[in-house]
């Protein structure tokens, strides 16, 4: 599913136009986005998913090409997680 046929289902089964249901995907995304940039805090839909922004330390690594290590930085990566709900849901249940 992409995002035109998601904002077409979010529509129809909100009885919204595809606009406001465009409209909203958008906040949401964006809310999502400015709270994991932010980092003091997760994002979480009970049951269906939760997003956070996570450290990851300093590392040395390979270079494939000539096996020579090289140090990659610290940084921060985004953590999403599925909910129980969701979880059942890919099962099948």
């Amino acid at each position: 599913m992409n995002r035109s046929e998601l904002i077409a289902a979010l529509a129809e089964r909100a009885e919204v136009t595809r606009k406001d249901a465009d409209a909203v995907l958008a906040a949401f995304a964006e809310i999502v986005g400015d709270v994991v940039a932010k980092g003091d805090e997760k994002v979480t839909i009970p049951g269906f998913l939760t997003f956070e922004r996570t450290h990851r330390a300093a590392r040395t690594a390979r270079n494939p090409q000539t096996g020579q290590p090289l140090e990659i930085a610290a940084g921060y990566s985004v953590k999403v997680s599925a909910g129980s709900k969701l979880k059942e849901a890919a099962k099948g249940k």
